[in-house]
């Protein structure tokens, strides 16, 4: 029996021979969303440990942990997971906390998962945009005959820290492909660089298959003519809109400075109204007027970037929903329509309702 049963939950072509996600940062640029954490809460929580303790010395404020804007840099990540070794009573940690994650817990990226024609679809997708799940190992996958490899790099050395982390990583793929699937999901084979734990046997009782240690990779296995089966909860509508929304999100990460990215990120996912500059400077620590210089200093301003949201944000309402021009401008932070269409008008000097005349069929 696994450690902990994968439950049964959500989710045309193969994928590629190999797909790989790359950081391309420095440890010190890099940053992590708070996506994909939640079953290290949820189990550390099942001991008896708060949140609280967790987050302690990392810098991580207590309302970060359910703020979808809020960030974490690497290095946060790191401690959060040395806090997690510390104080957890079990070595299994890992694997019983990657056997909690659920879909949701990572947010627009899981429901494009989810909703994937096939698995192999769902897996490409997932890989290529890998970095908005906050991934601490890079990670490739691709396929060799029949067998198709997950395998993990470690470039920043994680040292003692890598069985954990590799742990929860594999641990928490195994969960989310059984709940796209709806059924536990089979291996083939699992390899790891480091020598045997203790709780060793719990790795063959989560996987259900022949696990190596010292075999200098890192490495997961399972048959590649899973890669063609159907998802059980594919829809091409929900996966083409939180494809095009997570490639938009990971082609800001590529052609922007990290601040104006983390910037763009606190605006974008903002509940309840688009965050101060004062707010957003709360959220990634740091003083308003340091983050205005810093912003200054890159050539744009804040209120540049928010416009920059909102125009996009009315855009894609514009174009992809049959939305009132009413409810697009209190969406975007407007209280009145039209101050939302004389704002519209000097960003792309058109009227809203023109451009859903050229590009929306909601138009017709």
């Amino acid at each position: 029996m696994p450690a902990v049963r994968p439950e049964p939950a959500a989710a045309t072509n193969d994928a590629p021979t190999h797909v790989r996600g790359a950081y391309g940062s420095a440890p010190d640029l890099v940053m992590h969303s708070m996506l994909g954490i939640g079953g290290l809460f949820e189990e550390m929580a099942s001991y008896g440990t708060s949140r609280a303790a967790l987050i302690a010395n990392t810098g991580i404020e207590l309302a970060a942990l359910d703020d979808p804007a809020a960030r974490m840099t690497h290095q946060q990540k790191i401690l959060l997971f040395r806090n997690v070794q510390r104080l957890s009573p079990h070595p299994g940690v890992g694997l019983f906390a990657g056997q909690r994650q659920r879909l949701s817990d990572f947010g627009v990226f899981g429901y494009a998962l989810a909703s994937s024609a096939t698995l192999g679809d769902a897996l490409a997708f997932g890989v290529k945009h890998v970095r908005l799940a906050g991934p601490v190992l890079e990670k490739s996958l691709r396929v060799e005959d029949d067998v198709a490899i997950f395998e993990g790099h470690d470039p920043f050395e994680l040292g003692e820290l890598l069985p954990l982390v590799s742990e929860f990583w594999f641990s928490s793929t195994h969960s989310i492909l059984g709940r796209i699937l709806e059924r536990p999901f089979p291996s083939r084979r699992l390899l790891l660089p480091y020598p045997a734990p203790k709780h060793a046997p719990l790795y063959s009782e989560t996987f259900q298959c022949r696990v190596e240690f010292d075999a200098g990779t890192m490495q997961w296995h399972f048959d590649a003519a899973l890669l063609k089966e159907k998802c059980p909860n594919a829809n091409p509508i929900t996966a083409r809109m939180c494809a095009d929304f997570c490639h938009r999100m990971l082609q800001s990460f590529n052609d922007e400075p990290e601040l104006i990215r983390t910037v763009r990120s606190a605006c974008l996912n903002s509940v309840g109204g688009f965050p101060s500059l004062v707010e957003v400077a709360a959220r990634i620590n740091v003083s308003p007027r340091t983050l205005h210089r810093r912003l200054a200093e890159s050539g744009i301003s804040y209120q540049a970037i928010l416009d920059d949201v909102r125009r996009r944000l009315a855009e894609e309402y514009l174009r992809n929903t049959a939305l009132s021009v009413e409810e697009i401008a209190a969406r975007t932070g407007f209280s009145e329509a039209s101050n939302f269409r004389k704002a519209y008008k000097k960003w792309t000097r058109e009227l809203p309702a023109d451009y859903r005349r050229r590009t929306s069929p909601w138009a017709n």
